[in-house]
């Protein structure tokens, strides 16, 4: 099986080490992974604005530097979501018939990290070990978007010493949102407010999710208060092993 990693422009910008995690698991697997140098944005920001035509040139681009590949698996639940839920509905309205033929046979090969760990390699325990107080928070792209369920809490309760705990109100939203946090400023920060109380509340050393946009948002909102609680992308997690630095 041919696999490339989608990194996202995000993560490639501001958490490549959420990448790393991903090619150091995905290898202990004995599965090698491709990144193609070509790969941007998936348009998700520019969609979500409302510049759907101008999106078209990302879809394109993502198409043709992925169709290759026999699994493109991403550690971004809100871009695994735009990818599979939205380009095909944009090459169809905004593009030609070649691309929406090209983006309908990509997009189910496209797969956020723990949907290819759980349903595609069918694996649970990938042999971490994180020995520390863990919360999970299901971010609304990951919940509400993939549905992921309960795939990121059996890929965690299978790590070796780690102490599981659970986040009040989980399925709320953190406020984030992209452009949300900017357009609606004092929701956004009222919304953090109550994910952050939870956090503390629940006790954990570190906060974990399956999209870095949103741990980046609660991780400042924790800062702020002072909070020594750290945020770290399950992937990272799921990279520890016995021995290593935590």
């Amino acid at each position: 099986m041919r696999v490339a990693l989608f990194l996202t422009c995000f993560n490639d910008t501001m958490f490549p080490d959420t990448g790393r995690a991903v090619v150091t698991v995905l290898e202990r697997l004995g599965h090698a992974v491709d990144f193609p140098q070509e790969q941007t944005c998936c348009g998700q920001m520019h969609f979500n604005t409302g510049y759907r035509p101008e999106t078209v040139p990302l879809v394109e681009r993502f198409a043709r530097t992925f169709e290759e590949y026999d699994a493109v698996v991403t550690p971004s639940a809100s871009c695994a979501g735009m990818i599979r839920d939205h380009h095909p509905t944009l090459a169809r309205d905004h593009g030609s018939a070649t691309l929406h033929d090209a983006v309908t046979q990509l997009a189910p090969r496209v797969h956020e990290f723990t949907e290819f760990l759980t349903d595609v390699l069918g694996v649970t325990d990938v042999g971490a070990c994180f020995p520390h107080r863990v919360a999970y928070h299901p971010t609304c792209h990951s919940l509400r978007g993939l549905r992921l369920g309960d795939r990121p809490h059996r890929l965690l309760s299978a790590v070796k010493d780690i102490e599981l705990v659970d986040l009040p109100a989980a399925d709320s939203c953190c406020g984030f949102g992209g452009t949300f946090a900017v357009k609606n400023a004092e929701t956004s920060s009222a919304m953090l407010a109550d994910k952050t109380r939870g956090v503390l509340d629940s006790g954990a050393d570190v906060l974990c999710a399956a999209d870095n946009s949103c741990l980046m948002h609660i991780g400042g909102g924790l800062s702020r208060q002072g909070s020594a609680v750290r945020t770290l992308h399950l992937a990272e997690i799921l990279a520890h092993t016995e021995g290593a630095t935590p």
